[in-house]
Formats: structure tokens, C-alpha cells, sequence
């Protein structure tokens, strides 16, 4: 091992050195490094935000204990085996070298050059006693990448508390440290909080907000998309809702399963504005790629045909259960084509700086996987760069987008309202009479997509909504897909401003056209009108976080007249220019 090898790699900026091996420490890692130094645990626990550097600095961690003779080997575990490759590719550049295992060696012995080797949480719950004994027999780092996984699932828990207990070292590295079960994760420190609850504690944290200040991460701009939904039950009942309304959460699910339906409108028409923003960022990032996140193998390939479709280019199509995935993500990687196509498996830790553009098509909603996702947009090779994700206008994950610079810890029973312990035996029968509901609409086959449609809703960036809702390929549409490719964020808040005064402009224009238009009769011109009034009430309450009835009261009270049903074409235009002025000018309306 070279201790010394940290002082030939490039810098992360201007031009990014390959994943895990930046010479030059970020301030965040410096300060990370000496407090692991000052501290002397055994057990530290780092939380950085995706694309913040987490392996350089676990690597010099490690290259500073194996100089000092304080360690004598070093074990990385890992989520998959793509990660076991690039890990030891990562510590060979910086002097360090790991064993992946993927010849088989680790069962038929290995060759004494290596410093240590890298393994997947499964494989340490398939064989922990090897790798106690191993642990016993050397001083030994361990290094835990993203050990939220060591909850999914309880043997795998129980398998690294076994196996890694003797290590003189461990580095737990984690960008989500949060769960949605309450699994404890090995070799974390819970402290109870003023709720009652058992938090994680890391040792140092680094996130998502505080690596956007020091130009470390891209800003993700979210383009998001709704539309008209038509599925049809397993009773023969035809439903149809829009996807941005407030609906049930089975109805919600269901329009969003239609959405993502390859046979129907929406899914094409987002991914031709998603290649229309890839064009765009590519002016000026010419080998700038994008990805979209399919819920399953045979949407993955059915998006694939779609995007060959409109841009003439066979998409890159990696599936977890496939044996030349990693070589897959590798080649793409290394290369300048346009789109890749995944199911999962390029959701964490996966590294391909040159993503870009992305599109959520997959109807998985926790936060966990949510971060995950974005996190491999924002990996950052020059100053500029800004992500864009696509979204459907599902609530929940406008609210994850909304929540993307929070930062949140892992909680362990968090407390009950007495009210709600009172009914928690009543709600376990019906969760499971659920379930057993559920898996009979399953076989039955309880859902069919008809049809769907997608219309452009709004951006939103930096928690702010902006734009209001448009037709796709329209100007509207254009405006928002055409923002520059490099822009600090105080630009990109600028420039939607800025194209949201023109959009609400151009509908100002209209609507004086559409005043003096002859010979309409009134009930489409009522109807004409109400719509585009229920639009602007739609995007004020979700700027101002309040709910539709509250705005329509609202507008109601400022501007006077009845119940929206008894208006006139003139009221009901009056509240539409009320809305747009709350709307150019927050603070005049009510929050």
C-alpha cells in the first residue's frame, strides 16, 4: 500500500477524478478526517449527502490506519456486487488493494498481496463465520458502505454484529441514515429524543444543503407532469381522475399505475420532453446522459423502445438479475450515448457522473428509495451543472422533492397517541384483512390501464413551485425544457421567475382575445373560464400549502360575488386576475 498515492490523483474540480480517489480533500472531508482522528472510537458513523465524496474520505481513513500499522487489513461491505468492483477499482487508484471476489477466490483462498477484501452484506449473512475468523485473525478496518442496509433484513443485521464484533475499526458510511421500518442498524448509537423515540447519531454529517453551498452537488430542478387517467376495476367499473388531484390513496395508486403504462399517452409524452431537456443540456455538456427508473423488467424495456423511438438510439437497458449488468453500467458510464434504462439497480451508490436528466417511472414512493434516486443525479463535474427529474404529480413524491434538503435520522419507537394505541389492535386486523384482500385482487387481476394523457403542471425547485399548467410540446412547455444547461442556482431561480411572469403574460393576452371573441356561447365560455381559474387555484395551493376550498374562499372574500357555480364569465374572470397577481407578487395573498 502507497500512502502516498493520495497525492497523484486530479482534484474534483475542474475535472472529476474517478469515483473514490479525489487527491485534494474537501473541506467537509478535512474536518470529517480530523475528528476521527481526535475522537479514537471504534465505531464513527459518517452521514454525506449522496455525490459528496464519501469513499475518498473512508479511503484515507483507511490508507492513514494501514500506514500507521494501526490496522492490518481492511473490509469494505457493500449493498451489490457492482459496488464490490467499483470499490476495489477506487482503493487500487489510491495504493490500496481489495479483493471483490469476483473470480470465486474467497472461497479458494487468495493471494496474500491484497490489503483486504470487499463483500456484499449477503454474502457476510451466508458465511459469517469466515469472516469472524477472519476479523479475529488481523486488526482489521471495517467499512460499512451505506449501512442502512444492514436493516433490510434481520440476518443480515445479526450477521454483521457477529462477523464484525472483533474489528478494532469500523466506518459506517451512509447518505440516507433514515428507515421506514424501525430494524436498528448495527454499530449505530440511538439517543432518546425529547419524543421519546431512539435516534441515530452520526459522528459527522455532511448534507444535501450544505453540499449545494459549497458547490459539491448539482441543484435538482423537477419537472413535474400530471394528466388524465382512465383504469378499469376488477368489478368493470371505468375510473377516471386527474393525476395531480387529492384523491384516495388506492385511487392515487391506481392513476399512477396508469400513468406509467407504456400502451398509454403519458409515459411517451414525458419521455420526449425528458430527451427534449437531454438535447439541451447537452449544448453544453455534450456527453450528459439520462436515466429512467422503471418499476419492472418489462417496463424497462417497453420505455426502452419508446426512447429508440424518438431519438433513432438504442437505450442502454440494465436489469438487476442480469449477469453483464455491471459491464453494462461501465460501458455507459464511459461513453456519451443518451439514455439508460434501469429497474433498481442504478438507484445507490452506482456511480455515473455524467447522468443528468432523469425520469422517476416507477411507482415505488418511500423517501429512502426516493433519495436514492436523486442521488444519482448529482454528482457534480464542473461548476454549473443542474439536475432535472421528471416526476408524475404524485402528492407523495412532491413531498419527498420538497424535503430534499432535509436532513433526518433514523427513529426508533417513535411514540403513540394514546388514541391511536387504543385502536392499534383493530388497526392490525384490518391491515391484515387487507393484505389478504389485496393478494386476492391480485390473482383476480383488479386493475387494467385504459388510457392517459400528460400535461406539463410545474417545476419545482428549492421547495418553490413555479409555472403554471400546459399542454405538452406547447410554448409553455418549451420554456421550462429550455433552460440553459449550466447555472448557478440563484440563475435558475432567476430564469423560472422570469419564465413564469411570461407564461401568465402570454395567458393575459389570451384571455383579452378570447374577451372580445364573437358568437361563443356561454356555457363554453364559462366553462373556458372556470377552468383556467381552478388551474391558477390549483398552483397557489400548492405554493401557499393550502387546501383548494381554502383559496376558492379566499379569492371569494377578495373579490366578492357567489359560489363559483352562480358566477358570471366577468366574476369569474376577476378572481383569475386576483390569483395572478397573488401569484407574481408572494406576500399580497393569503397564506
Amino acid at each position: 500500500m502507497s500512502s502516498s498515492a493520495f497525492e497523484h490523483i486530479s482534484p474534483a474540480f475542474p475535472g472529476r477524478a474517478p469515483w473514490g480517489t479525489s487527491g485534494r480533500l474537501r473541506a467537509w472531508q478535512s474536518a470529517a478526517l480530523e475528528l476521527y482522528r481526535a475522537t479514537g472510537s471504534t465505531d464513527f458513523l459518517t452521514v454525506a449527502t449522496p455525490g459528496a465524496g464519501k469513499t475518498t474520505f473512508a479511503l484515507r481513513v483507511a490508507a492513514e490506519l494501514l500506514s500507521a500499522r494501526r490496522v492490518q487489513r481492511i473490509t469494505v461491505v457493500c449493498p451489490t456486487e457492482h459496488l464490490k468492483a467499483q470499490w476495489a477499482e477506487a482503493a487500487a487508484k489510491v495504493g490500496i488493494q481489495l479483493d471483490p471476489g469476483l473470480g470465486g477466490s474467497s472461497r479458494g483462498g487468495r493471494s496474500r498481496q491484497y490489503d483486504g477484501v470487499v463483500v456484499t452484506y449477503a454474502g457476510v449473512a451466508a458465511r459469517v463465520f469466515h469472516h469472524r475468523a477472519r476479523t479475529e485473525n488481523f486488526k482489521t478496518l471495517v467499512i460499512f458502505d451505506e449501512i442502512h442496509h444492514a436493516g433490510d433484513a434481520l440476518s443480515w443485521g445479526d450477521a454483521i454484529a457477529e462477523a464484525f464484533a472483533p474489528a478494532v475499526k469500523r466506518l459506517a458510511l451512509t447518505g440516507t441514515p433514515f428507515r421506514s421500518d424501525e430494524t436498528p442498524i448495527p454499530f449505530v448509537h440511538y439517543e432518546r429524543g425529547d419524543d421519546g423515540a431512539l435516534h441515530s447519531c452520526a459522528d459527522y454529517s455532511y448534507g444535501y444543503a450544505d453540499a449545494l453551498r459549497d458547490h459539491v452537488v448539482r441543484p435538482v430542478v423537477f419537472m413535474t407532469y400530471g394528466g388524465q387517467m382512465r383504469w378499469r376495476t376488477r368489478a368493470g367499473d371505468e375510473v377516471e381522475a386527474d393525476l395531480a388531484a387529492p384523491m384516495t390513496k388506492d385511487l392515487t395508486a391506481n392513476a399512477w399505475r396508469t400513468a406509467l403504462d407504456p400502451k398509454g399517452s403519458w409515459i411517451p409524452s414525458v419521455l420526449a420532453a425528458a430527451n427534449t431537456r437531454l438535447s439541451q443540456v447537452r449544448n453544453a455538456t455534450p456527453d450528459a446522459g439520462g436515466l429512467v427508473i422503471a418499476s419492472d423488467r418489462q417496463l424497462a424495456r417497453a420505455y426502452a423502445k419508446i426512447l429508440h423511438s424518438i431519438t433513432g438510439e438504442a437505450a442502454t437497458v440494465v436489469l438487476s438479475d442480469d449477469a453483464g449488468s455491471s459491464k453494462k453500467i461501465d460501458e455507459f458510464a464511459a461513453g456519451d450515448s443518451r439514455w439508460m434504462v434501469a429497474v433498481r439497480m442504478v438507484s445507490e451508490g452506482v456511480d455515473v457522473p455524467r447522468l443528468s436528466v432523469g425520469v422517476y417511472a416507477t411507482a415505488t414512493s418511500t423517501a429512502l428509495f426516493f433519495a436514492q434516486a436523486v442521488g444519482r443525479f448529482v454528482r457534480t463535474r464542473r461548476r454549473g451543472e443542474v439536475a432535472t427529474i421528471f416526476l408524475p404529480t404524485v402528492p407523495l413524491l412532491l413531498s419527498h422533492a420538497s424535503l430534499l434538503e432535509r436532513e433526518r435520522d433514523h427513529v426508533i419507537g417513535k411514540p403513540k397517541h394514546a388514541e391511536d394505541e387504543l385502536w392499534a389492535p383493530e388497526e392490525a386486523l384490518i391491515e391484515q384483512a387487507n393484505r389478504t384482500e389485496q393478494a386476492s385482487d391480485d390473482l383476480l387481476g383488479s386493475f387494467e390501464a385504459i388510457a392517459s394523457s400528460a400535461s406539463f403542471d410545474h417545476v419545482l425547485f428549492d421547495a418553490q413551485d413555479y409555472g403554471l399548467p400546459a399542454e405538452p410540446t406547447s410554448r409553455d412547455e418549451a420554456d421550462y425544457l429550455g433552460l440553459p444547461g449550466l447555472l448557478e442556482p440563484e440563475q435558475v431561480a432567476t430564469l423560472l421567475r422570469e419564465r413564469q411572469r411570461r407564461q401568465l403574460s402570454r395567458q393575459e393576452r389570451q384571455d383579452r382575445k378570447d374577451k372580445v371573441s364573437p358568437e361563443v356561447s356561454l356555457h363554453r365560455a364559462l366553462e373556458t373560464a372556470r377552468k383556467e381559474l381552478n388551474s391558477l387555484v390549483s398552483q397557489y395551493a400548492r405554493t401557499a400549502g393550502m387546501p383548494h376550498s381554502h383559496v376558492h374562499a379566499a379569492v371569494r372574500r377578495e373579490c366578492g360575488g357567489p359560489a363559483l357555480a352562480g358566477c358570471t364569465t366577468d366574476q369569474v374572470r376577476e378572481r383569475t386576475e386576483t390569483l395572478r397577481r397573488w401569484l407574481l407578487h408572494p406576500g399580497t395573498g393569503p397564506r
